[in-house]
C-alpha cells in the first residue's frame, strides 16, 4: 500500500550546470554539508553551495549557487569523487588515475617529496566509513586495479597516498565497499565478505556481473546491502549472515541506498521505495535519465544526466498520521518503532506513546476492542479520554480536557456509533471491562475519582452484577455524581452502601429501611430485612443501634434479637452494656427471652441476676403451658426441658426464689427435686422423686447427678442415701405416696446391680433384710469383690512402686556422696590438725577428711549426732 514518504526536489538545475552545453552529461557527483560537487564527461568538477528553503507552506526546495568549476586536463569523464573533508581534498577517479584535489580552489593536489599523490590502473575506488587507523588526518580507501585479482588498501593523506594492504581475491573485483576490516566484494561472478586483517573470506551467493551492473552499498556498521538475482535486494552482514527480509525491485534497478528505514531503488524510469521493516513498497516516483543514487550524510542525492535533485523525506510523524489517516495501523506503528534508532530516546517515547494512543482509538472506532486495549496500555492513555467520549460518564466537577491534538476524530460516542445502539452497547461493555482492570493500576493515578464514578454509572445503567462488588470495596466514587444516577435506576441498596463508605451510616439506614417496609423499589437484595440487622450488628454508631433496633425487633425479634446476640465481641467499654441490653428488651417478652439464652448459655456470663432472669422467664413459660386449657404436650416437653436443663447446669440463679414460685405446684416436682438438690436436701429431693413422682429412673439419675465432681466419698454418700430410701418402708409395706414394698425392694436391687463399685459392701450387707436371697444379690456381690481385690492389689502395687523408687533414691544418694577424697602429707586432719601419715581417713559430712582414731574418739564422745563416711581413696 503506498504512503507519500519522500518528494523529489530539484537542486541543481541543468540551465545553471552546463548552459547551452548539449552534450555535457553528469558523470558522479559528491555532497559535503552544503557544498555539492559535480563530475561531468567533459573532465570537469563544478562546485555548487546548496542551501535548503522552506517555502511559506511548509514545502522544502534548494537554492544553488556555482562557486567554482576546475577542468582536470586529462580529457576523460571524471568517473568518481569522494570528499574527505578532514584533509580538504577530493578524491578523484578520472582516466584510471586516483588523485587529490583541493576541495576549495579545486587544484590538484602536488604529490610530497618522497611520496605519490597518484594511484594508476585504477577501475574503482571506496571509502572507509568505519576506519581502523584511528587517525583523524588520514583516509583509510579500498582500490580495484585493473586486470588484477587483488584490493589495495590505502592511507590518503593530505599529499600523499600510502599503500598499507594488498589483498588477493579468487576473481577480478568489479565493485566493493568498506567497513572496518572487512571488505563487500563483487566478483565476476559472485559476491563475497572478505576481512583483509585476518584473510578470512565467506561466499554470499552467485551473480553474473556481465548481465547487469552490481551493487555493493554498506549502509550501516558491518552491514551492506546488495543487488541479487531476481531482482532482489539482499542485505548481508560482516559475517555473511542476512538479518533482514529481502526486499523485492526491479530487475533493471541501476542504483540503490539506504535512507532509514527505507530502501531507495533507482532504474531507468522510476524510484521505488520499499520498507525495510515490512518489505512492502511504499512509494513510486517518476523519474527518467536517472543514472546516480547516494546517501551523503543522510541526504539522498539522485542525478540525471543533465541534472541534479534532492529526494527529500517528509517528517516521521506526518508519514504516520498519514497511515494513521487511512486507517493502516499495523504500518503506522511498524514505522514508528522502526524509527526508533533515528530519534532521541525522550522525543520517541513520546511520540510512540501518542502513536500508539490514536492506533487504539482507530480500532476502538472499529469494534476491535482487544487490540485496542493493548494498544492503550502500552501508550499509557490518559482514562479519561476514552470516559469523556461517553457522554455524561465524566462527573460534573471534572477539570479535564481532552488532548489537543485530538487523538481521534470523534465527538463522543453518539457520534461514533451513528445511531446504531448494538454499537453504543459494546462499547460501553468494553469500556467497564477495561475500566475494571485499570482502575487499580498506575494508568488510574490522579484520576480515581472519574474512573470509579464513571465504572459505577456504567454499572447502574447496565444492571451489572459488580455494582456492589465495587462499593463494597475501597472506591473513590464521587457522591453528588453517584447519587442521582443510582437514584434513577432504582439501585437504592447500592446507594445504602455508597452512603456507608463515606461515613453516613443514618442516611443509608433510613433508604434501607424504606426498601424494606416497601416505601421504594429496589429488589437487589430479598433479604434486605436480615442486611439490616447484620449492619447494625456491626455498628459501632451505638445511637444508630438503639435508633433501629425497635424497628427491626418490631418485624421480626427473633432475627431482629442478632443485633445484639451476633455482636462481635469488644473490650471497649463503651460497646452495648448487657444490662442496658436487658432492659431495652424488656418490651420484647420474645426478643429479651433468646437474649438471655445468648448471655448465660453461649457467652456463659457469671452474673446471678441473668440466670434468675433466664430461670423465671423459663418457669412463667411453663406455668403458662399448664394454666391452658388445651395443652400442647410437644411445647410443654420442650419447655421443661430447656427449664430443667438450665436449674441442674447453672450455679449462679437463685434457688430459694425459684422454688418459692414453684412450691406446692405438684407438676414440676422433677424441677423441685433438683433445685432440693442445689441446696444439699437431698433427703428431700429423693423423697419427691421416690415418693411423690415414683421415678426411679429419674431418682437413681438425680444421685449420679448430684454426685458429679465430687469425691468418691461424697458420691457413695448419696447412693446409700438412696438405698436407705429403698429400703425404709413402712411397717405396713407400702409408702406414703401408694408404692409398694416389692416396687422399692427391685428398685434397690437394681441400684445395687447397675452400681455395686460405689458402695461399701460390708454397710449394704447390714442394712440389707435378712430374708433377701443370695442369688438375688449375685451381681452386686461379685463386682463388690472385684472392686476390693482391685483396691487390695492397687494399693500393694502403688506401695512396690514407691518402695523401688525410695531404693532408688538411696542409691542416687550414695553415688553422689562416693566421690573421691584428695588427702596428702601436707593436709593436716579437720579434728586434730596434724598431718596424714596413712591413707585410711573417713571423711566428714561436707567432703573433708579426718584421722580415723580422731573418729573413734569422737564417736565414743560425740559432740552431735551427725553421719560419717569411710573412705580410702587418695592420691
Amino acid at each position: 500500500m503506498s504512503v507519500k514518504a519522500f518528494e523529489l526536489v530539484p537542486a541543481v538545475e541543468r540551465d545553471l550546470l552546463m548552459g547551452d552545453k548539449a552534450r555535457i552529461n553528469i558523470e558522479c557527483i559528491e555532497c559535503c554539508g552544503k557544498h555539492l560537487y559535480v563530475g561531468t564527461n567533459d573532465c570537469f568538477i563544478h562546485h555548487f553551495l546548496l542551501d535548503e528553503v522552506t517555502s511559506p507552506k511548509g514545502k522544502p526546495s534548494y537554492s544553488s549557487q556555482k562557486l567554482l568549476h576546475k577542468y582536470l586536463g586529462l580529457k576523460k569523464p571524471v568517473a568518481e569523487l569522494r570528499a574527505a573533508s578532514a584533509l580538504e581534498r577530493l578524491i578523484v577517479l578520472c582516466d584510471g588515475i586516483v588523485f587529490l584535489v583541493d576541495m576549495v580552489t579545486l587544484e590538484t593536489v602536488p604529490s610530497a617529496a618522497g611520496g605519490g599523490a597518484k594511484i594508476r590502473g585504477v577501475t574503482a575506488f571506496c571509502v572507509n566509513e568505519n576506519p581502523v587507523s584511528g587517525d583523524p588526518f588520514c583516509v583509510e580507501m579500498g582500490v580495484l586495479s585493473w586486470k588484477r585479482r587483488t584490493v589495495q588498501i590505502y592511507m590518503v593523506y593530505e599529499d600523499r597516498v600510502q599503500l598499507v594492504k594488498e589483498v588477493t581475491t579468487p576473481e577480478q573485483p568489479c565493485a566493493v565497499s568498506l567497513d572496518g576490516y572487512f571488505l563487500c566484494l563483487a566478483l565476476a561472478t559472485q559476491y563475497m565478505i572478505l576481512n583483509y586483517n585476518t584473510g578470512a573470506s565467506q561466499d554470499l551467493f552467485p551473480y553474473n556481473s556481465e548481465e547487469r551492473r552490481p551493487i555493493v552499498k554498506r549502509i550501516d556498521r558491518e552491514e551492506f546491502l546488495l543487488a541479487a538475482p531476481g531482482g532482489l535486494g539482499m542485505f548481508a552482514n560482516a559475517e555473511g549472515v542476512s538479518q533482514r527480509a529481502p526486499v523485492n525491485w526491479s530487475e533493471s534497478v541501476i542504483g540503490a541506498t539506504v535512507c532509514f528505514p527505507y530502501v531507495v531503488a533507482l532504474d531507468e524510469s522510476f524510484i521505488t521505495i520499499h520498507s525495510m521493516l515490512d518489505q512492502q513498497l511504499k512509494q513510486t516516483l517518476s523519474f527518467r535519465d536517472g543514472h546516480i543514487l547516494e546517501v551523503f550524510e543522510g541526504r539522498v542525492i539522485l542525478a540525471s544526466t543533465k541534472a541534479v535533485y534532492v529526494l527529500v523525506p517528509l517528517p516521521l510523524e506526518r508519514q504516520i498520521q498519514d497511515l494513521l489517516a487511512s486507517h493502516r495501523v499495523e504500518e503506522a506503528l511498524v514505522l514508528t518503532e522502526g524509527a526508533q534508532r533515528n530519534i532521541p530516546k525522550d522525543k520517541f517515547q513520546i511520540l510512540h506513546k501518542r502513536i500508539l494512543q490514536q492506533a487504539g482509538f482507530i480500532q476502538f472506532g472499529q469494534l476491535q476492542f482487544l487490540e485496542a486495549k493493548e494498544h492503550f496500555r502500552k501508550g499509557q492513555l490518559d482514562v479519561r479520554e476514552l470516559i469523556s467520549l461517553y457522554p455524561l460518564l465524566m462527573p460534573a466537577s471534572s477539570s479535564f480536557t481532552r488532548c489537543h491534538p485530538p487523538l481521534h476524530e470523534f465527538a463522543d460516542l453518539n457520534h461514533l456509533a451513528q445511531g446504531d445502539q448494538e454499537k453504543v452497547l459494546r462499547c460501553k461493555k468494553f469500556l467497564i471491562s477495561y475500566l475494571g482492570e485499570v482502575r487499580s493500576t498506575e494508568v488510574a493515578n490522579g484520576c480515581r475519582e472519574d474512573v470509579d464514578t464513571a465504572l459505577l454509572k456504567l454499572y447502574a445503567e447496565q444492571d451489572h452484577d459488580s455494582l456492589l462488588d465495587l462499593l463494597a470495596s475501597e472506591n473513590a466514587c464521587l457522591l453528588t455524581d453517584s447519587v442521582p444516577w443510582l437514584e434513577k435506576y432504582h439501585k437504592y441498596f447500592a446507594l445504602g452502601l455508597l452512603y456507608h463508605y463515606n461515613g453516613q451510616d443514618s442516611a443509608a439506614l433510613q433508604l434501607w429501611i424504606r426498601v424494606a417496609d416497601g416505601d421504594l423499589e429496589d429488589h437487589t437484595r430479598s433479604d434486605l430485612y436480615e442486611y439490616v440487622v447484620d449492619f447494625l450488628c456491626s455498628c459501632s454508631n451505638l445511637d444508630l443501634v438503639w435508633k433501629y433496633a425497635d424497628w427491626a425487633l418490631r418485624k421480626d425479634p427473633t432475627i431482629g434479637v442478632h443485633i445484639f446476640t451476633k455482636r462481635p465481641g469488644s473490650k471497649d467499654q463503651s460497646d452495648l452494656n448487657p444490662d442496658d441490653v436487658v432492659t431495652y428488651l424488656g418490651k420484647h417478652s420474645r426478643a429479651l427471652l433468646l437474649y438471655l439464652e445468648h448471655v448465660v448459655l453461649e457467652r456463659r456470663t457469671q452474673k446471678e441476676r441473668f440466670h434468675t432472669h433466664l430461670a423465671v422467664l423459663y418457669l412463667e413459660r411453663v406455668l403458662s403451658l399448664l394454666s391452658e386449657s388445651s395443652k400442647n404436650e410437644q411445647q410443654l416437653t420442650r419447655a421443661r426441658e430447656r427449664l430443667q436443663a438450665l436449674l441442674r447446669e447453672s450455679n449462679l440463679y437463685r434457688v430459694q426464689f425459684i422454688l418459692g414460685k414453684m412450691e406446692n405446684n405438684d407438676h414440676l416436682l422433677l424441677e423441685r427435686a433438683t433445685l432440693h438438690g442445689k441446696l444439699e436436701e437431698h433427703d428431700k429431693a429423693l423423697h419427691i422423686l421416690v415418693h411423690e413422682l415414683r421415678d426411679f429412673p429419674s431418682a437413681e439419675a438425680f444421685v449420679i447427678w448430684a454426685s458429679s465432681c465430687q469425691d468418691s466419698a461424697y458420691r457413695q454418700r448419696l447412693f446409700h442415701l438412696l438405698l436407705g430410701v429403698y429400703l425404709d418402708r413402712t411397717l405396713t409395706g407400702k409408702s406414703a405416696a401408694g408404692v409398694s414394698s416389692g416396687d422399692l425392694e427391685m428398685a434397690a436391687v437394681d441400684l445395687l446391680n447397675r452400681h455395686g463399685e460405689v458402695f461399701d459392701a460390708v454397710r449394704v450387707l447390714r442394712m440389707l433384710p435378712e430374708g433377701w436371697s443370695l442369688q438375688l444379690l449375685r451381681p452386686f456381690l461379685g463386682r463388690a469383690v472385684r472392686a476390693s481385690m482391685h483396691a487390695c492389689r492397687t494399693s500393694q502395687i502403688a506401695l512396690g512402686l514407691a518402695h523401688s523408687e525410695n531404693l532408688q533414691l538411696l542409691h542416687d544418694r550414695l553415688k553422689e556422696r562416693k566421690k573421691p577424697i584428695l588427702v596428702s602429707e601436707k593436709k593436716g586432719c579437720h579434728l586434730c590438725h596434724n598431718t596424714f601419715s596413712e591413707p585410711d581417713v573417713v571423711c566428714l559430712p561436707g567432703g573433708v577428711p579426718v584421722h580415723t582414731h580422731c573418729v573413734a574418739q569422737r564417736v565414743r564422745d560425740p559432740p552431735t549426732k551427725r553421719p560419717l563416711t569411710n573412705s580410702s581413696n587418695h592420691t
